[in-house]
Formats: structure tokens, C-alpha cells, sequence
């Protein structure tokens, strides 16, 4: 079956023509593992196939929708350990999305590494622009492809049957017959091209949208320009005054029928290809752009924040590397995390203290630091210290700070002055944040009055995590640790490089209100946050109010496991720092709450957090003024494309969704549709659930699929979860992601949503 929609692509492509041929280059893991492999791009344009020179018939392949993106020369530290074997013209590194690990390759001279550059970048590109029909031919020709067993270009019925397992679709056979045969129109009893295409419409027909579809038609066959407009208004609440404006739009830019358009009409075609796009997402396009009041104090608002960044696996024996760094940043994260230790040759290293960690070099991070901060957003990074390092190299440090960040490094005040509050994100653009210890106060090195030769004997970290296991692990002796608080002198240098983020000890709530200064910031273990929140919970919200707070994951979550971050939003907790390495559904809150606002790492704490003359006690939510409960239905219609999670070719998924509110105690609830048996490829519920929701603006909603076994637990298939405000109503997509956060193709729910007040 040809493929439609990069052939016209690759013609006269040279680069992709190289890759077709194929290449041999070598696969470096480490400065002792580099391989020869082939590698070339199959026919699709989609696929990357390789295999060693030694491994016969075996092979590997990925997609290049995988592939986040590609960096040219030594950009791994991979590829920098071999920097002297290997010129980095010869060199490049292939980043895949989700948490799956790089691929380093060498080619053979610099042209056939440049053909694999520019033609992996080019594909990247025409994915990232291909219109909704191709994806649709795209998908449609992988299918083909994956069920064509011995590739000569037709289907016979037995391979059908084996692509509706693969399809996720237990189908008896006689219904699969019936479909098979009034496709091969051709009565030759295989299926090619055009036949392939009707019979993978015929079983991807949308019974539950051409019913809403029915609803709103007035002849049964098309959407008038009215009809679309009554249907915009009425099920999707979109504004009245814009309503016939927008319904044109959505013809021009969905309706593939050109004889529609003239009519200006939307077919069935037009009407599920809207209902698929962004604009028919359940989450609103708006509210995925920047959009909040960027123009806040910086501690208005809930920053996303990464615990030891610097590892890739468990805490304790767990791989360090700068790669840490890359991806979280690369995630919208503003806030990372250093350990720093006295490292050989004068040089501080970075690693899990009083563990079997891997270290890395201070001074690889803070490059990691410049090259990556402000890729994704612009607004500040807050890099956090724990310091371990001897005056010395706390000097290396701040060198190191200095040189390589140049004016990225906040070093004083924006205006020079003392201020009395935190500047706005608007105002700290592309500006790194030292937290950590500082000798005196801003007013003190604003008014000179700290001399050079000045440091500070006491604990130059206030987070020596390794020390708290003791007090979280009081009744498990396997971990007691005899690590203690470093008690050691701090450098000038390195203190001066601390701004608006001093890190302090915490005393209590009535010592901070009457005694601490806007710009201290104190660090809590998740236990004693949450001893906190249940003994002060009024008190901890409006201390956020004032001053930044951090809360880390307790030292005895060795597996780098994480703790729910919604209950210390719940206090107004800005910097709720998380193991980024770790998937699972508290990863899965944190990048649902932050995929708002443009994803730019900073999301508006409501208004009542934010004022410190009101009060809030996240307990008691209804008292707070302004209260204005919620009920949230939600029908979940039907699913499609639902991926397998058993890798046996027989077994098809019996999934069921659940849907989960994650907020204020009040307001944490969950229910779940039936299970269907054996149809993963499009089940069909029909099923009601209800919710209240009583703080709307600090909950989130996730969607999780999973797939029954009344045996043993259930397996995740997918899942999605967004903030409460962002939720569009009516007839909405939902576009699933894998446990890793990345999207699956083509998986998605069908739901109705309706938001009342109940007040």
C-alpha cells in the first residue's frame, strides 16, 4: 500500500533518500560499549529500522514519532566521554520523548552524519504539520502494513483476522467475513489498496457520533450552517454573540468535501474530524496558551518543582547524570534540585550524599543550566542547594555560578533597592534563582554592611535530606542513618549569589508572621508538612500567603517513589518538589496541573490563597468567601483504539474508565463505568458519573483507563488529567497518554460533559 502523505515529501530529498538506503554508524552507550548497527528509514517515512551486523534475522525498529528531537555534536555526556575518539561532526544524539533514554550515534564521516541530521529533523517537522487527514491515511497505512504478514501489497481474510487481534477488536468471524467481502469489490478474496481503506472505514464507523450527529441534522445527511450553529450553542456552550463565525471557521477548516464548504455545510466527515481536533478537546485550546496574570509576586503561584534532578533511577544506588536536568527542564520544570559535595581536583560534585549514587560535576549542571533553562519557558528557574561542600569549593561554586550563567544569575535586587515583596515571574524572565543559605539579610549586602572577609559558621544547608531519614524512619532501623546536619562555615561568594531565596529553619507559624522577612524560604519533609496541614492548616495557607515554602519526599522513599502533591497545593504550597524520574499518577497530577498557562511552569494560585487578609482553611472549604460548589456529569460515551497491555496476540482488553476528582478533602472522589468485554478497539458505555465539587479552582480531573481482570490487579491502559477550570463542555475528545505522559496514537474517550452551579 503506498504511502500518501510523505511521498510528495521526500521527492528530490537527498537526505531522505540516504536514509532509505541505510547507514551503518555506531550505537555508544559508554566509552567501552560502541557497536556497528544499520539503520535505515523504511518506506513509510515513519519508521527507523536497525539491526547488528552479527544478529541475523533480528532487528529493532522505532517511530520517528518518538523522536522529541535531535542534538547535533557532544550534547550527551555519552557522547562527551568519547569526544576525544570521535569528532562531534561525526556525532549526534537522538532525544526520545517520555522518560526512554537517548540514542548516540556515530556515523563514518560528517556527510552521512549531517543526511541523518537534517532528514530526522525534517521528518519531525512534517509530522508536527501534517493535517488531520493525513494522520488518518498515516494510521490507516501502519495498520495495513503491521497485518500485510508476507508484504506482497494484499490482505487475504486470514491475515484480517490476525489484524483484528492486533486491533485490540475480538470480533466473531462471521460479522468480520461480512465486512471482508463487501470490501473486496474486486472479488479477487484479498483486499488492496482502496479495498483496504473501505474495509478500515466500515470498521472505525462512529455509530456514537453519527447519532449527535443525526440529532442536530435537519435532513439527516449534513449540518446546515444552522444546524452547526444550534449544535455549537446548545451542547458545546459556546458564546452566543460568536457562535455563526466560529461555526464558518470550524467548515473551512475541518470540512474536507469542497462541495460542503460551498454550501456551507459540515458533513459526517467534517463533523468527527472537528469533534477529534484540538478544538473538540475536552481540555480549552485557550487555556493551553498563556493566559493567567504573569504580573503576580513570584510566591502567588504554584511552581513546578523536581527533588534530586539529578538522578535518573532510585536514591540509592540510582544513576546520576545532567540528563536529569535536560529532561526536567524540558518539562516546564522552574525549580531544580543540587547536592553539592567536595569533589577530587578542587572540583564540587553532585550525587545522593551518604549513597552509592553516581556523581557528576557541579559545573556540567550549571552548563546543563544555561543551554536549557529557557527553552521551553521563559519565566525564572529557582535553583535549589543542598550544600555540603567545604569554603573552598563553595567558592568553585559560586565561580562556576557566575562565569557560566554571566547575567542569567539574579545577583542583586531588580531596582537595586530593598524591596518589600517578590518581584513578578514577568519581571524575573530569564533569570536563575540561587536558593540556599546567605550570611545577614538583603538589607544587609544591599547596604554594604557585610564584609568580604564574613561567613557564616552554622548549617550551610538547611535540607540535609540524608539527616531527616532519622527523624521519618524512627521505627525502621535498616535505614538509620548517622548522617548530621552540616555544620560548617559559609562562603561570601556563595552567599551573595542568594537573592529573594534564602533558605531559613522553620520555628513555627506565629515566629514566621511576626519575626520572617518575604524573601526566606523554608524546606519540609512531606510528614511534616502534612503534621502541619493537620494541626495548622489555616495558618500554613496563609503563611504561603506571604513567604515561598518547598516540600520534598520523605528520605525513606529510597525507590524514588513520590507523595500526592494535591494536599500541599491544598495549603498553597508553591514549591512541591517531585521525583520527575518516577511515573505514576502523582507525576500524572503534576503535569496536569502545569499543562495550563503554556505549559510555562507557573500556574496562578487562586485568589484566595493569595490574600493574606482573607482566610482559608483547606478542611472547611465552604466558609471561605466566594464559595461556589460545582456538580461536574460526565457520560462516558464510547473509547477508541484502546491499546493492548498483554503482549499475548490472542488477548484482547476488557477496559473500563474511572474518573477521578483530586482536590481539596472534600472533594477527592472516584467512580467507574462497567468493564467491556473483549473490545478494546471500540467499546461503547453510555455510562453516567456525578460529582461535587466544592473548590473548583484547585481541582483536577483525571480519566484513567484500565483493563479488568477479577483474577489480579488491574492493568493501566491510559489515561488523561486536566485542571477543573480548563474543562470545555459538551461532546468532547479525549486524547490519552501512556503511563510515561506521552500520547498514544489515535487512543481516545468520547465523553458529554456538563458543568452547574449549585448555589
Amino acid at each position: 500500500m503506498a504511502y500518501t502523505g510523505s511521498d510528495l515529501r521526500i521527492q528530490g530529498d537527498d537526505n531522505l533518500q540516504s536514509m532509505i538506503v541505510g547507514t551503518v554508524m555506531r550505537k555508544i552507550k559508554s566509552r567501552t560499549w560502541k557497536k556497528q548497527r544499520y539503520f535505515k528509514l523504511q518506506e513509510d517515512c515513519m519508521t527507523i529500522w536497525y539491526k547488528s551486523k552479527k544478529a541475523g534475522n533480528t532487528h529493532s525498529t522505532f517511530s520517528v514519532s518518538d523522536v522529541e528531537t535531535v542534538r547535533e555534536g557532544h550534547q550527551s555526556e555519552v557522547l562527551l566521554s568519547i569526544a576525544d575518539e570521535f569528532p562531534p561532526g561525526r556525532c549526534f544524539t537522538l532525544v526520545f520523548r517520555g522518560r526512554r533514554g537517548n540514542l548516540d550515534l556515530v556515523a563514518d564521516s560528517v556527510d552521512e552524519a549531517q543526511s541523518w541530521i537534517k532528514g530526522m529533523r525534517k521528518l519531525i517537522e512534517n509530522l508536527e504539520n501534517m493535517a488531520e487527514s493525513e494522520k488518518l491515511d498515516q494510521w490507516i497505512c501502519e495498520w495495513f502494513k503491521k497485518a500485510d504478514k508476507n508484504n506482497d501489497g494484499r490482505m487475504n481474510f486470514r491475515e484480517i483476522r490476525v489484524l483484528l487481534k492486533m486491533m485490540n477488536v475480538d470480533m466473531n468471524e462471521h460479522h468480520a467475513h461480512r465486512l471482508f467481502m463487501t470490501a473486496d469489490k474486486s472479488q479477487t478474496g484479498t483486499l488492496e489498496d482502496d479495498e483496504f481503506v473501505l474495509f478500515y472505514k466500515m470498521l472505525t464507523q462512529r455509530e456514537d457520533v453519527l447519532r449527535v450527529f443525526q440529532d442536530y441534522s435537519g435532513d439527516g445527511q449534513k449540518l446546515s450552517l444552522r444546524d452547526l450553529e444550534e449544535f455549537l450553542r446548545d451542547e458545546q456552550l459556546e458564546e452566543v454573540d460568536g457562535v455563526q463565525q466560529l461555526a464558518m471557521e470550524l467548515i473551512e477548516r475541518y470540512e474536507p468535501s469542497d462541495t460542503a464548504k460551498m454550501l456551507k455545510a459540515m458533513s459526517i466527515d467534517g463533523f468527527l474530524m472537528y469533534l477529534a481536533s484540538a478544538e473538540g478537546s475536552i481540555f480549552h485550546p485557550r487555556q493551553q496558551s498563556l493566559y493567567q496574570d504573569m504580573t503576580q509576586p513570584l510566591n502567588h503561584y504554584f511552581i513546578s518543582s523536581s527533588h534530586n534532578t539529578y538522578l535518573m533511577e532510585d536514591q540509592l544506588l540510582g544513576h546520576s547524570s545532567v540528563e536529569g536536568y535536560i529532561r526536567a527542564l524540558k518539562r516546564g520544570c522552574r525549580c531544580v534540585e543540587v547536592d553539592c559535595w567536595d569533589g577530587p581536583n578542587g572540583e564540587p560534585i553532585v550525587y545522593h550524599g551518604h549513597t552509592f549514587t553516581s556523581k557528576i560535576l557541579f559545573k556540567d549542571v550549571v552548563n546543563a543550566l544555561r543551554n536549557y533553562a529557557f527553552k521551553v519557558s521563559e519565566y525564572p528557574v529557582i535553583l535549589s542547594t543542598e550544600n555540603h561542600c567545604g569554603v573552598e569549593q563553595q567558592r568553585v561554586m559560586a565561580q562556576h555560578l557566575n562565569t557560566i550563567l554571566g547575567d542569567k544569575l539574579l545577583k542583586s535586587t531588580l531596582d537595586g533597592k530593598i524591596p518589600v515583596s517578590f518581584p513578578s515571574p514577568e519581571e524575573l524572565k530569564g533569570k536563575i534563582l540561587l536558593k540556599g543559605k546567605k550570611i545577614g539579610g538583603l538589607e544587609e549586602s544591599l547596604n554594604g554592611l557585610v564584609e568580604p572577609e564574613d561567613s557564616l559558621t552554622g548549617e550551610v544547608s538547611d535540607e540535609d535530606e540524608a539527616a531527616d531519614i532519622d527523624e521519618d524512619s524512627l521505627h525502621s532501623n535498616s535505614l538509620r542513618r548517622t548522617a548530621k546536619k552540616s555544620k560548617q562555615r559559609l562562603s561570601k561568594e556563595l552567599s551573595d549569589c542568594v537573592v529573594y531565596c534564602k533558605s531559613v529553619h522553620f520555628s513555627s507559624f506565629k515566629h514566621s508572621r511576626i519575626h520572617s522577612k518575604f524573601y526566606e524560604i523554608s524546606s519540609f519533609t512531606e510528614s511534616k508538612a502534612r503534621k502541619h496541614l493537620r494541626e495548622a492548616g489555616e495558618e500554613f495557607v496563609h503563611h504561603n500567603a506571604r513567604q515561598l515554602t518547598r516540600v520534598y519526599p520523605s528520605g525513606l522513599r529510597t525507590d524514588s517513589s513520590n507523595f500526592n502533591p494535591q494536599e500541599m497545593w491544598n495549603t498553597g504550597t508553591q514549591i512541591v518538589a517531585l521525583n520527575f524520574q518516577t511515573a505514576g499518577v502523582e507525576m500524572d497530577l503534576n503535569d496536569g496541573l502545569f499543562s495550563q498557562n503554556g505549559s510555562c511552569g507557573y500556574v496562578l494560585k487562586p485568589d484566595f490563597m493569595r490574600m493574606s487578609e482573607r482566610r482559608f482553611d483547606p478542611e472547611v472549604s465552604q466558609n471561605r468567601e466566594g464559595y461556589q460548589p460545582r456538580s461536574l456529569c460526565i457520560q462516558v460515551i464510547s473509547g477508541q483504539q484502546l491499546p493492548k497491555v498483554n503482549i499475548k496476540e490472542s488477548s484482547v482488553v476488557d477496559p473500563f474508565v474511572r474518573v477521578e476528582i483530586h482536590g481539596l478533602p472534600l472533594d477527592q472522589a472516584k467512580q467507574e463505568t462497567r468493564y467491556i468485554d473483549n473490545n478494546g478497539f471500540n467499546p461503547v458505555w453510555y455510562d453516567t458519573l456525578r460529582f461535587t465539587i466544592h473548590a473548583p479552582e484547585l481541582a483536577l480531573v483525571r480519566f484513567v483507563v484500565e483493563d479488568y481482570d477479577k483474577a489480579s490487579k488491574n492493568d493501566f491502559v491510559g489515561q488523561y488529567t486536566l485542571p477543573f477550570s480548563c474543562i470545555q463542555q459538551g461532546y468532547r475528545h479525549i486524547h490519552l497518554l501512556s503511563k510515561d505522559g506521552t500520547s498514544i496514537p489515535s487512543a481516545s474517550l468520547f465523553v458529554h460533559v456538563r458543568i452547574t452551579n449549585l448555589v
